[in-house]
């Protein structure tokens, strides 16, 4: 064992490093260090207080389920989307403590819970249900009805005492205003704020394209959105909110967790879709080691099981530590974010030209994957982040996503790291690069850049594009490097005496490789669009211009103005669209596809002769309170009506919510009709009985 003057020594260092690590987590949304590095921390410090427990300070992080509410909100916390201000959120005293989770790093730890569980019930051989959630990656919350009505909405903070972001959580549509069974007069419901796993990744490529700081991951692009002094900033993010709990000053509210679940839905809440009763651990260890594998197909982030004790009374009779229920644990999996060194940052080229640097890395395991390499976004980010090459980093491994560094430990370096510089000429082509004044980028602008053409050659034979699986990188860099293909155009030309004078290339796989080209050939306008590699469509943007055009002749024809009445497309991706189709060596590459048997479906767009709608073109501007934008929209293009983003002399008319600004302004100056959200329902349901008498 350690001697004692050591152990005080580590301890307090400890207790230094993990009560910073909390700083950065909960108040500044910017780890410092990785979770499976906090975790280790953690572990030791409870092991060293648990061997000296005459050492253990009574501040110590281990009796802490976070951290003090800060008294301002601090001006280094604009790197992470919170603005600058002396102003602080009103603090908000919680009426029963906000605990955390003891952790189970494995099964073994699991089984070990249970044993704790079984001998704290009088060591009796129970036959105990467990109920069983996913742990999200999110931001807890806490909101207080009166009287059926949001009255108030906090953070955890400490656990004690919260933040008040009332005012933010009403944006929120997936938070009722109102109970829909007012049961109590006084209640409060716990959950937490997730941000999905898609509008995650297209938020963090539009700030690196806007030359903004990436959030690090979806719990930090949660507690960013949600900490904001200006609502309409968290309006405009799709927060979701899911409630776990629910309790009432007036007594209990169920006899279970499964109870509460179906109580919490019934007052209009979200719950955890997959949550689910389970009769022994022995249930919760095969829902572990399927989610293991199923985890990245979902559409949010989660980072264990949370399994508690279904019955509450059971959970009564074991009650509580310092900081944590013994009835609960969370069933942590393996890590996705690791430490390790930064060796050297190499630079790729995209197939748009863009220069972008790469890390790297001393291989990791981060989740079972050995990571060598990870995108460091462009070079302000690098200095943004202060990185610098022989740095100890943070790599964060999520889903399919390239691993990414997200951050940085400053206290371990030694004084030899040295700073990058991005180069002057493209790496491959040896061009003079140019720096792009609409993003925050470095730009290649050698259009016969052999980097560029292999990136769209990728890109277009990918999953979601031509879904030409059998070729693949290697493949592509042979067909490049012998002259077989020079562009998009080529792929479709390929014949199986091309591919048996590639290397080890027989005679099966080159008739593998032509029946998956051939196969390839019939594809659907949207996944077309998205092939062909126009910047700034990506696969979304890509469905909606296919939806708008029907047709590949009506989309190499479009306007600036057809372009600018669809819904998302704004100028940017609008002028991006544009150039692309002007370019006569795009056009001709285009041709060249068709002509080698390229075939692209055409949409069958909805029409309606009738519907209150019918004929109109209809923006939506403004937050609407009954309707998601989605819905709104297809609401409108059920009743014949089709959406636009942007006013024009074309629109008709304009639905404004609160807050509606230059469109609703734009519209009054073109002399366009403006109904409000109420007089909008009105119509709806004016439709609705139309329909009704019709069919009758």
């Amino acid at each position: 064992m350690i001697a004692e003057d050591p152990a005080r020594t580590r301890m307090r260092e400890l207790e230094r490093i993990i009560s910073q690590a909390n700083d950065d987590y909960y108040l500044k949304d910017a780890p410092t260090i990785s979770d499976a590095e906090y975790d280790r921390l953690f572990r030791e410090l409870e092991k060293l207080e648990s061997d000296f427990p005459d050492l253990a300070s009574p501040t110590s992080p281990t009796t802490r389920v976070g951290t003090p509410m800060q008294t301002a909100v601090g001006p280094e916390r604009a790197s992470v989307d919170v603005p600058t201000s002396n102003t602080p959120f009103a603090p908000v005293k919680h009426r029963e403590p906000m605990l955390s989770l003891a952790n189970a790093l494995d099964l073994a730890e699991l089984r070990e819970f249970g044993e704790r569980v079984e001998k704290g019930l009088d060591g009796g051989n129970h036959a105990l249900d467990y109920f069983v959630e996913h742990k999200f990656d999110g931001v807890s919350l806490e909101i207080v009805y009166e009287n059926g009505t949001l009255a108030v909405a906090s953070t955890r903070g400490d656990g004690f005492t919260g933040e008040d972001v009332t005012g933010n959580a009403l944006t929120i549509r997936s938070i009722p205003k109102s109970l829909k069974k007012p049961l109590f007069s006084s209640c409060e419901i716990r959950g937490e704020v997730i941000f999905p796993l898609e509008a995650f990744l297209e938020l963090n490529r539009n700030r690196v394209a806007a030359g903004e700081p990436p959030f690090a991951n979806p719990r930090n692009a949660a507690a960013g959105s949600l900490r904001q002094l200006d609502s309409s900033v968290t309006k405009a993010r799709p927060l979701e909110f899911f409630a776990y709990s629910l309790s009432s000053a007036t007594g209990e509210v169920a006899t279970n967790q499964g109870e509460m679940f179906q109580l919490l839905q019934e007052l209009g809440f979200k719950t955890q879709p997959s949550a689910f009763i389970a009769a022994g651990l022995a249930d919760v260890e095969r829902s572990y080691e399927i989610l293991l594998e199923t985890r990245d197909q979902l559409p949010y982030e989660i980072d264990g099981l949370v399994v508690k004790l279904n019955s509450f009374a059971a959970q009564r009779k074991l009650g509580f530590r310092s900081r944590t229920p013994r009835w609960a644990v969370a069933l942590k999996f393996p890590p996705r974010e690791e430490n390790t060194k930064l060796l050297s940052i190499s630079v790729q080229v995209g197939r748009t030209g863009v220069l972008t640097p790469v890390a790297e890395l001393e291989p990791v395991n981060i989740g079972g994957v050995v990571v060598k390499r990870a995108t460091l976004h462009n070079e302000e980010e690098i200095e943004r982040r202060g990185i610098m090459i022989g740095d100890t980093v943070i790599v964060r491994r999520q889903g399919d996503v390239i691993p990414a560094v997200v951050g940085v430990v400053p206290s371990l370096r030694t004084g030899s790291e040295v700073y990058f510089e991005m180069p002057k000429f493209c790496p491959i082509c040896g061009t003079a690069v140019v720096r792009d004044a609409e993003e925050v980028a470095v730009r290649c602008p050698n259009g016969t850049c052999l980097a560029q053409i292999q990136e769209r050659l990728l890109h277009l034979v990918a999953r979601k594009a031509f879904d030409i699986d059998k070729l693949g990188e290697k493949l592509i860099e042979q067909l490049l490097s012998r002259g077989l293909v020079k562009d998009s155009a080529d792929i479709f030309s390929l014949q199986k005496a091309d591919l048996l004078t590639l290397d080890r290339m027989g005679e099966k796989s080159a008739e593998n490789v032509i029946a998956a080209i051939e196969k390839g050939k019939q594809i659907s306008l949207d996944r077309f669009i998205f092939a062909i590699g126009i910047r700034h469509v990506g696969e979304r943007t890509a469905k909606d211009l296919a939806q708008a055009f029907g047709s590949l002749d009506a989309f190499l024809n479009a306007t600036e103005e057809s372009l600018h009445e669809i819904h998302e497309v704004g100028p940017r991706i609008a002028a991006s669209i544009l150039e692309f189709i002007a370019n006569p060596e795009e056009r001709a590459v285009i041709s060249r596809m068709l002509e080698r048997g390229v075939r692209v479906g055409s949409v069958t767009r909805p029409t309606s002769s009738g519907g209150i709608f019918a004929g109109s073109v209809v923006v939506l501007t403004g937050g609407l309170e009954k309707f998601s934008r989605d819905e709104a929209q297809a609401i409108i293009e059920r009743e014949g009506g089709r959406v636009s983003g942007s006013v024009s002399k074309s629109t008709t008319l304009v639905v404004a919510g609160e807050g509606a600004g230059s469109k609703e302004k734009k519209a009054r100056e073109l002399g366009i009709e403006i109904i409000d959200e109420e007089e909008f329902l009105k119509r709806i349901e004016k439709g609705s009985s139309e329909d009704t008498v019709t069919a009758g």
